[in-house]
């Protein structure tokens, strides 16, 4: 090796300054210095590589790939370059083309560990599992090492997982897996844990339970020592699979006498409990117990049990919550089966109130007892909080006619009483004037709050945050029933709470959701960039942002905000790949099936799937027939009609509709009901937008180089005909929106801060839906009076009245943008973003009109210069002209007149919202401290400034369809 690696030592000096100018970016000195090698030494392959690589790098593909294949065809089996191909072929995302590098390597070097090794995660990349299981079978043989052969048994699990018939997963690949192991067991073989965990991973999914956990039990779980109580939670798993209550009673005992603060264990012990007493179980006589020692089958047993372990934890050091809430656990447990034994336990109220007066000022203490709340009678409620309130030391003082707390943690206790009177509905039954006398309360407490956390810094959040939080919630309970200027005091206080406590994600994602309701999106895309979402958050809370951009006007956000989304899920691919290698390595083999979970589930994304329809649809509306044709950009985004590559049947709902904080009663929060509407709308809206996107990719394949008449069913070798795939999306299209408008009819309300919902009502209510559709349908006419030539007077006619309706149905349209964007009204400020969304969805029905009318054109066109021609053949001056051009000049010219109406209104609208002297307007509540007051001004300026953003937005992309309007002169 010495001797090998001595003489490659010159190359690698003459690569060394083409590697350095790669890793600082520096693409085209990287180019010139591989040239200039390779004039000198023309075999050297590697640079040949590391120059396709800057060509990659400076986006110059077709020649990259040209240059890298040329080396390819060679076989390379030098490091230097099967490396280099590696990375450029990943970044070229060829990892297939990988496989076949290593595959031609190992053939010409069949003794080498490493080339083996790089095969086996060439496939590893490419999911090529059974060749995956020969290659970890190959490099046994030439290296016997034991995680080597347990590659190759891991490939067989994954070729039982990735199976489709899941017979022969347990037919085959399974017990050919498990045989496999269990000749290492019979040799004595098995060296590492991960082994025993594949071992166990294999008997699980045969179903081998009483196997599993003999494995686990015996001489092979002695390994299992990575994780804190392996083997124990591997013991419980399997006694539950096989229905043994009296070992997992047994054992959870026995870890909870370990250690009681452990709640997963409490959760088993008491289901086990009750199971034991509906089987009526009883202990053998004169023998043991149980496997794993003594097994409690009555309440009394539990109920000593419990009481135990709070006399225990009494004395200890450290103060537990579990044996307290394991208390309150029981009696829940006893109340829903109807036991009359609770009493044995105690009181609930009472055992909450001592619960409260040990923990309270933990931030904990209100997800502790939120769980328990139902315990109490609602008509203990009121008594309930004012028991807790008295053992709070506050004090009052000069200055302020409230009791403060002098501490953190009389604060933290304060808190933990306000946030359970908001969830047991004292807030909510409460009218306005006590409501707004509470949220004065909560600001007086929040900013009293803020002298604790003077030394905090920036990334930390102030201990007094929850006032404002629960404040703003009140706020926006007005703001429901109607209050309309409670909108913008939430706003003033969430501004004036960031200012304090700017890393605080709550304030900002409230202050999301409001902007977005009030249909201001400029503030937004800061807010949402100062959270830093990371990763898979782009998933979860991504909706937030991409639902409004477009939907608001921001066009360029919007493209923006698209972008981050499909990077991530672009990535992911990429990512997963090298996380499932790296388990590989490591021999995590039973995060690898997870790893694949994983991906799939953001594959299957119903957010995934919105962001890449809209971003598609968004492109065309901003660049379609504007910077380029139609039909090129539909070209560049590989799009075609037939195809649709969305997972209908396996969308995964991965958003996060918990993100914000709530602190509702349950008949208020958002409930399982609502998750499930959410996402059949939501569906249903992507389904509209699906094929509405593919119904306009069909347009450019109509472009009438077409078969001659009467051939328009059959097309050649029987495939029917691109009129046929547009005439069948049409289908789809009706009866998606007929689904949609039935969906609509149940007026669903979702809490407001639970879902939001789809653009869907609009797009119906304000007609665009049918202007969209009448527009495909008059498409099916035209390509009819191509097939068929200018004799049918009826398509004609026809086709001219489409013209006219459409003309009246834009026009409806256009009306219902008008109005005033932001209004005053009694010294409060309302603003309408339905005109806005009313706007955004005009632009696009115009779009559409315009690409609609760029094919009537084409097909037009021809059959006028055929006309003129017989004219002058004929010498006759009046050849009379067809209606239908008529009809079509008419109809652009219409199309003409109203867009600069449109663009008109839209410039009116840009002088009002300049005019409108927000500054000047005093919100009528003169609540208002000077501080909030300036964080008013702030809010407003942010509203109105956004709203303008977007009607000059929109108004630019209306002046450049208007132009392409002008150019429809046939």
């Amino acid at each position: 090796m010495a001797a090998r690696g001595h003489v490659q030592d010159p190359n690698d000096r003459r690569l060394r300054p083409i590697y350095d100018y790669l890793d600082n970016g520096n693409n085209k000195m990287a180019i010139q210095q591989a040239d200039k090698l390779l004039k000198k030494h023309k075999d050297l392959h590697c640079a040949k590589v590391l120059k396709a690589i800057g060509l990659q790098r400076t986006g110059k593909q077709d020649e990259a790939y040209a240059l890298a294949q040329e080396v390819a065809a060679l076989e390379p089996t030098d490091d230097n370059s099967l490396q280099a191909l590696t990375i450029l072929y990943r970044e070229m995302h060829r990892p297939e083309l990988v496989t076949k590098l290593y595959e031609a390597a190992v053939k010409k070097v069949p003794n080498s560990e490493e080339y083996h090794s790089h095969l086996f995660m060439a496939y590893a990349r490419v999911g090529e599992y059974k060749k995956m299981q020969q290659a970890g079978m190959a490099l046994y043989k030439i290296v016997p090492k034991n995680p080597y052969y347990f590659w190759s048994v891991m490939s067989l699990i994954m070729q039982s997982i990735s199976a489709q018939d899941e017979n022969l997963s347990k037919t085959m690949f399974l017990p050919l897996a498990e045989r496999m192991v269990e000749k290492m067991v019979k040799e004595d073989k098995i060296e590492a844990e991960a082994e025993v965990e594949l071992y166990y991973m294999i008997l699980e999914r045969l179903e081998k339970y009483k196997e599993a956990l003999d494995v686990v039990r015996g001489k092979l779980g002695e390994k299992l020592t990575s994780e804190l109580q392996s083997r124990e939670n591997k013991c419980m798993a399997m006694y539950k699979k096989l229905c043994r209550w009296p070992e997992c009673n047994a054992l959870s005992r026995r870890l909870l006498l370990k250690n009681s603060d452990d709640w997963q264990f409490y959760i088993t012990y008491f289901d086990s409990v009750f199971q034991l007493i509906d089987e009526s179980w009883t202990p053998p006589p004169e023998e043991e117990h149980s496997l794993e020692g003594e097994v409690h089958y009555t309440v009394e047993q539990a109920v000593k049990f419990v009481e135990e372990r709070i006399t225990e934890e009494s004395k200890s050091s450290r103060p537990l919550r579990g044996p307290y809430l394991a208390k309150l656990e029981l009696i829940r447990r006893l109340r829903y089966r109807g036991c009359n034994d609770e009493y044995k336990l105690g009181d609930p109220e009472e055992l909450m109130f001592q619960y409260f007066r040990k923990f309270g000022d933990k931030p904990c203490c209100f997800t502790d007892l939120k769980v328990f709340v139902d315990l109490l009678p609602s008509s203990q409620y009121t008594k309930f909080i004012s028991q807790l309130l008295e053992v709070i030391p506050l004090s009052a003082t000069a200055e302020s006619e409230i009791a403060l707390p002098a501490d953190i943690k009389a604060l933290q206790q304060h808190l933990c009483v306000v946030q359970l009177s908001r969830l047991l509905g004292i807030y909510h039954a409460m009218d306005k004037k006590q409501k707004l006398t509470v949220v004065r309360e909560l600001m007086l407490r929040y900013r009293h709050g803020l002298e604790f956390g003077k030394s905090c810094l920036k990334t930390e959040l102030q201990f007094s945050d929850y006032y404002c939080l629960l404040a703003v919630h009140l706020l926006l309970d007005l703001w429901l029933e109607g209050e309309e200027s409670a909108v913008w005091q939430c706003l003033t206080l969430l501004e004036e709470g960031l200012s304090h406590s700017p890393s605080n994600a709550q304030f900002k994602l409230l202050l999301i959701r409001i902007y977005c309701r009030l249909g201001a999106f400029e503030p937004v895309a800061e807010l949402y960039s100062s959270l830093d979402a990371k990763h898979i958050q782009h998933d979860t809370i991504g909706y937030l942002l991409t639902r409004y951009a477009e939907s608001l006007g921001h066009y360029a956000a919007a493209s923006q905000s698209c972008n981050f989304a499909l990077r991530f899920f672009h990535s992911n691919q990429k990512d997963t790949s090298e996380y499932i290698i790296q388990a590989y390595k490591y021999g995590a083999f039973e995060k690898i099936p997870e790893f694949i979970a994983f991906r799939n589930r953001l594959n299957s994304s119903l957010h995934f799937a919105q962001v890449r329809t809209e971003r598609m649809l968004l492109d065309l509306l901003l660049e379609a027939n504007i910077s380029t044709s139609l039909e090129e950009s539909i070209k560049s985004m590989s799009l075609s009609p037939e195809e649709d590559d969305i997972p209908w049947k396996d969308l995964r709902d991965n958003r996060d509709l918990t993100v914000l904080f709530n602190w509702d009663p349950k008949d208020r929060d958002i409930s399982e009901e609502h998750r499930k509407l959410s996402l059949e709308e939501e569906t249903m809206w992507l389904r509209i937008r699906s094929l509405t996107l593919r119904l306009v990719s069909g347009l450019p394949t109509l472009s009438h180089t077409i078969q001659p008449k009467n051939s328009e069913k059959t097309a050649e070798n029987g495939v029917s005909s691109k009129i046929d795939t547009i005439r069948s999306l049409l289908q789809q299209l009706e009866a998606a929106v007929d689904s949609g408008k039935k969906f609509l009819e149940q007026k669903i309300q979702y809490p407001v801060l639970g879902p939001p919902p789809t653009r869907m009502a609009g797009f119906f209510s304000n007609g665009s839906c049918q202007c969209q559709t009448s527009l495909f349908y008059l498409v099916s006419d035209i390509y009819e009076l191509d097939t068929n030539g200018l004799d049918s007077a009826e398509i004609q006619e026809r086709i001219g009245n489409s013209f006219k309706s459409l003309v009246d149905r834009l026009t409806d349209l256009f009306n219902k943008c008008k109005g005033d964007l932001i209004e005053v009204r009694d010294g409060t400020l309302k603003t309408h973003p339905n005109l806005l969304e009313n706007l955004v969805f005009f632009v696009e029905t115009i779009s559409i009109a315009l690409w609609v009318s760029s094919y009537c054109d084409s097909v037009l066109r021809p059959f006028k210069s055929n006309l003129q021609k017989k004219k002058k053949k004929k010498k006759e001056s009046s050849v009379a002209m067809p209606p239908v051009f008529t009809h079509f000049l008419d109809y652009v010219t219409e199309l003409q007149t109203l867009t600069s109406n449109v663009i008109d209104h839209i410039k009116g609208l840009e002088i009002i919202l300049t005019a409108l002297k927000l500054e000047d307007m005093s919100l009528k509540d003169t609540l208002l401290l000077q501080e909030e007051k300036k964080f008013t001004k702030t809010v407003q300026g942010k509203v109105q400034s956004s709203y303008h953003h977007s009607v000059q937005e929109i108004g630019e992309l209306l002046k450049k369809r208007l132009d392409t309007i002008k150019k429809l002169k046939i």
